[in-house]
C-alpha cells in the first residue's frame, strides 16, 4: 500500500518511530511542511493536576441549583450577570468556570427546519432596499439600491436612489410595476418604515399612505416576520447577487450614470443569464410563463411626491431634505407645504404653488430664485413709505383703513397680517378686499371674520393651481378675476354671526 493511501498522520508516525527518519526526510518524502510533521510528532501535553475539566467544575457543584433557576427565569442570561448573582450567595470562583457551566446547562435551541417555498407564477413580488454607500464622487449622500424580484421566474428589477423617503420609495415601486408590465397578487416586504410603522403584539401596523397605494394598485401587502430573511429569500439572494457581481470594480460619475450602468447590467446579464438555482433564464421564463399571470396596472393615479412642511424664515427660506430653498419674501412667517419629486421642489401655500426649484441632491446647498432676491431688494428700498405690508398691496385703501382700525385694538397686528397674506394668496386680492369691506360694514374686524366670509358666506373654495398646457402662448394668458360683490347688492345684507 502506498503512503498516499493511508492517513498522513499514521504514515508520519511509521516513518519516524519504525524507520527512524528525520523530520526533514519525512517532510520531503510526504511533500508537506516540516512544521506539520513536528506538530504530528509532538506529544500531547498532559493537563496539570488540579486544572482538569472535572476539577474546574467542582467549585460550582453546590451552585448548580441557583444557576438552573436563573436559566429558568431567563435562558438568555449572560455569564457576567450570573457571576454577579452567584457572588451574592458566596461564590468565589472566576467567570470562565461560570461560562463553561452555563454552556452545559443552557437549554439547546432546536434549529428551525426551512421548507422550500412554492411560488406560483404571478403570486408575489419580493421587494427590499440595500445600502451601496458613498459611491458618487463629490456627493455626500449614501446611495440606496431598490430591488424587486419575482420568485417564480427570478426576474429582477434594479434601481438606485439617493433617498428612501416615502415618495422616493413609491416612485421606485411605480417604475418597477412599469418594468414588469403588471402587478403581482401580493407584495412581500421587509419591515421598512415606509411599509410597516411598528408591530403591536407581533402584528404589523402598516403605513396608511402605503395601504392606500396598495388599494389603488390592487395588491395585497405581506410583511416578513422580523429576523426571518428566509421569508423573502429570492430578493435577499438578488441583493447578494447585485452586491457581488455588479458593484465591485465599477466607477460612476453621477446617479444617472449609475442607473444607466445598472439598467444595462440588469437587462443584458442579470435577467439574461442561466440562473444558478432554477437553471433557467429569468427573462425567458418571465416572458413565456409569468408575464401573462400578472394583473394589469390600474389607471388610477397616486401622489408620489415627498411631502414636508415648514415655516418661511426671515431670509425668505424653507428647509427641505437637508437643503434650503427661497420663496417670495411676501410669505415671511407663512406655514407652507413642500413637495419634491426626483427633479423638482415645489412650495405651496394652501392650494397655490408659490415657488418652484430644481431639486438639489447634495446637502447644505442654498437654492435661490433670482426673482425672490429682486423682490426682497425692492421691499428694502421701499421701507418707510406709507404702504401696506408686504403681500397686502392689492387691498389698496380698504386694506389701509382696515389695518388702521386694527391698530386701535388689542389684536396682534403681526398675526392678522400673516393670516391676511395667506387669504390673499389663496383666494386672491379682489375677493379678500370685498370680504374685508363686508366685515367692516358689519362692525367687526379680524382675519377669522374675513375667512368666514370667504369660505362660508360666499361658498368659495381656494383657487386651484393653474393648468399648464405646455404651450407658452396659452400658459401665458391671464384673465382678470371677476368681482362677485355685485351679486351681493341684489340681496339684503344680514349681520354676520360669530363663526
Amino acid at each position: 500500500m502506498s503512503a498516499a493511501a493511508v492517513d498522513p498522520r499514521a504514515e508520519i508516525l511509521r516513518l519516524s518511530l519504525i524507520e527512524g527518519k528525520s523530520v526533514r526526510a519525512i517532510a520531503r518524502m510526504l511533500q508537506m511542511s516540516r512544521k506539520t510533521v513536528r506538530r504530528t510528532l509532538a506529544p500531547t501535553p498532559a493537563k496539570p493536576d488540579g486544572i482538569t475539566a472535572a476539577r474546574r467544575g467542582r467549585i460550582l457543584d453546590s451552585y448548580d441549583d441557583a444557576i438552573r433557576k436563573l436559566l429558568r427565569d431567563d435562558e438568555r442570561i449572560k455569564a457576567p450577570t450570573t457571576l454577579e448573582r452567584l457572588r451574592a450567595i458566596g461564590f468565589v470562583g472566576g467567570i470562565s468556570v461560570v461560562r463553561d457551566r452555563l454552556r452545559e446547562l443552557r437549554p439547546r435551541v432546536q434549529r428551525e427546519p426551512f421548507l422550500t417555498l412554492e411560488h406560483p407564477p404571478g403570486k408575489e413580488v419580493q421587494i427590499d432596499w440595500f445600502d451601496v454607500g458613498f459611491v458618487l464622487p463629490g456627493l455626500p449622500r449614501r446611495v440606496s439600491g431598490f430591488v424587486a424580484v419575482l420568485p417564480y421566474s427570478r426576474m429582477l428589477y434594479l434601481e438606485f436612489t439617493l433617498s428612501q423617503r416615502f415618495g422616493a420609495f413609491i416612485r421606485c415601486m411605480e417604475r418597477a410595476l412599469a418594468f414588469f408590465g403588471g402587478t403581482a397578487h401580493a407584495n412581500v416586504f421587509d419591515n421598512m418604515k415606509t411599509v410597516v410603522l411598528d408591530r403591536v403584539q407581533g402584528a404589523p401596523r402598516f403605513h396608511p399612505r402605503f395601504v392606500e397605494y396598495a388599494r389603488v394598485r390592487d395588491f395585497a401587502i405581506t410583511a416578513c416576520t422580523p429576523r426571518k430573511p428566509n421569508q423573502k429569500g429570492s430578493v435577499e439572494r438578488g441583493i447578494g447577487f447585485v452586491r457581488t457581481r455588479f458593484v465591485p470594480g465599477r466607477r460612476f460619475s453621477s446617479l444617472l450614470d449609475l442607473n444607466r450602468q445598472g439598467a444595462t447590467w440588469r437587462d443584458d446579464f442579470a435577467n439574461g443569464r442561466e440562473h444558478e438555482t432554477t437553471g433557467k433564464v429569468p427573462s425567458l421564463v418571465f416572458n413565456h410563463d409569468e408575464k401573462r399571470t400578472l394583473k394589469p396596472i390600474t389607471a388610477a393615479s397616486f401622489d408620489t411626491d415627498d411631502i414636508d412642511t415648514d415655516s418661511v424664515t426671515k431670509s425668505f427660506r424653507i428647509r427641505f431634505d437637508r437643503n434650503i430653498y427661497s420663496v417670495p419674501p411676501r410669505l415671511l412667517g407663512q406655514h407652507v407645504v413642500i413637495r419634491g419629486n426626483d427633479a423638482q421642489v415645489a412650495v405651496h401655500l394652501g392650494n397655490r404653488q408659490v415657488a418652484l426649484h430644481a431639486r438639489s441632491w447634495t446637502t447644505g446647498e442654498d437654492i435661490e430664485d433670482p426673482s425672490h432676491r429682486r423682490a426682497a431688494r425692492e421691499i428694502k428700498q421701499g421701507e418707510g413709505r406709507d404702504a401696506l405690508p408686504l403681500g397686502l398691496e392689492g387691498l389698496t385703501a380698504v386694506g389701509r383703513d382696515y389695518l388702521k382700525i386694527l391698530a386701535a385694538g388689542a389684536r396682534s397686528i403681526r398675526s392678522e397680517v400673516t393670516r391676511l397674506v395667506f387669504l390673499v394668496e389663496v383666494f386672491g386680492a379682489d375677493q379678500t378686499r370685498t370680504a374685508i369691506e363686508e366685515v367692516m360694514r358689519s362692525g367687526h374686524v379680524g382675519a377669522e371674520y374675513v375667512e368666514y366670509v370667504l369660505r362660508h358666506r360666499r361658498h368659495l373654495a381656494p383657487m386651484p393651481p393653474p393648468l399648464r398646457l405646455g404651450r407658452p402662448e396659452l400658459d401665458g394668458l391671464v384673465l382678470q378675476e371677476p368681482d362677485l360683490a355685485r351679486y351681493d347688492a341684489m340681496f339684503p345684507t344680514r349681520n354676520l354671526k360669530d363663526p
